[in-house]
């Protein structure tokens, strides 16, 4: 048996709407903290008594576009694209979706290659190629005019799955961290992980002497197989984010990302610096999958939302709390009824150490 099959995690029931529509707002979720095996249960506006000054939160900046359009096939269906990630070449890797009853959609296979759909505003997309050799999920597309993030713009909304009750804005899918890049790039679905921050929490946390690192990494559309592989995505690790989480690291301090997509940006940097542990600046594309193989070399903490058992996040989270310690926190997830997804509760993963504990270093006797 595998150590992705061995890995046992449950499933949770799904926040369908945003928290605040459920209650007072943004932050108003409940946050698991886990210390190794041992679990805590609080209020997300807790979070600034579970880190301590000198912490490093790693944020995504990336903006989250309006992904998903209506389309026409040649031979007259509707269908759904979403826009996933734009290549350097001009191509879009795409992934064809098929209306759903509620409002939603349901997966469809791309292509053949040179097939063509129909967008709004004349715009034809035409079928190159997959992404990978053997998979149907995503292609990479072709428009017929270079302006996509104006496409998305005016025809554009947000890619919502069946799990939610209803459409909801663009706005509902930004995070106070958000950023509009110059060149329209952006991110296909909500880095989710920092929906609860509010300005206000923000201020807390830096009067604290807790710091913000900020990263880019637009990500793509899910993975809606079992474990399937992440795809590359674009990222960028500035310079002053680099020198941060060195000295950060080097005065003791914990680097605590705030989702997923803010570990892959800096371990791919830690990766590129040939030194272990060290990040530098870095743009590009990144292929970086972490899995409990490969484990962690910058990142000591992550706040993250529940996943289902299939997502291969799964494996990266492992990478950080350790088997055991996963195992333990989603089973107390799913005893407490926590809510899943990107309108869900969140789950802070720390080193075993005790809360608000001065970290001393390494210096031994």
């Amino acid at each position: 048996m595998s150590a992705r099959q061995a890995l046992r995690i449950p499933d949770g029931p799904p926040a369908t709407v945003p928290a605040e529509e459920r209650g007072r707002g943004r932050d108003d979720v409940r946050l698991m903290v886990s210390r190794g095996t041992e679990v805590s249960h609080h209020a997300f506006r807790e979070l600034p008594g579970q880190l301590r000054a000198g912490d490093v939160l790693v944020v995504n900046t990336s903006r989250t576009l309006a992904a998903a359009v209506d389309g026409t096939t040649s031979a007259g269906a509707r269908v759904v694209v979403h826009f996933s990630a734009r290549g350097d070449d001009g191509r879009w890797a795409v992934e064809l979706r098929e209306p759903a009853p509620g409002g939603s959609t349901r997966r469809c296979a791309g292509g053949p290659a040179g097939s063509v759909v129909r967008l709004p505003g004349g715009v034809r997309l035409v079928w190159e190629e997959p992404l990978a050799a053997g998979e149907d999920r995503l292609w990479w597309a072709r428009p017929s005019v270079g302006g996509v993030p104006e496409l998305l713009r005016r025809h554009g909304r947000p890619i919502r799955y069946a799990y939610t009750r209803r459409d909801q804005p663009l706005s509902a899918y930004q995070t106070v961290f958000a950023l509009a890049s110059p060149d329209g790039a952006g991110s296909a679905e909500m880095p989710s992980a920092a929906r609860p921050f509010t300005t206000g929490l923000v201020a807390e946390l830096v009067s604290r002497g807790i710091q913000f690192a900020p990263v880019v990494l637009h990500t793509g559309v899910a993975s809606a197989e079992a474990y399937e592989t992440p795809y590359p995505e674009r990222f960028e690790v500035p310079e002053a984010t680099a020198r941060l989480v060195n000295a950060a690291r080097a005065g003791g301090g914990r680097i605590v990302a705030v989702g997923t997509t803010a570990v892959r940006a800096l371990e791919t940097a830690a990766r590129g610096s040939g030194v272990d542990g060290v990040v530098r600046a870095m743009a590009g594309w990144t292929d970086l999958v972490v899995t409990p193989g490969r484990g962690v070399r910058v990142v000591d903490g992550l706040l993250t939302g529940l996943h289902e058992p299939q997502a291969s996040h799964l494996l990266l989270l492992e990478a950080v709390a350790g088997r055991e310690a996963l195992e333990r926190s989603y089973a107390e997830a799913v005893r407490a009824l926590y809510l899943w997804h990107e309108f869900g509760d969140v789950h802070l993963i720390l080193p075993d150490e005790e809360p608000n504990v001065p970290h001393c270093g390494s210096n031994t006797s």
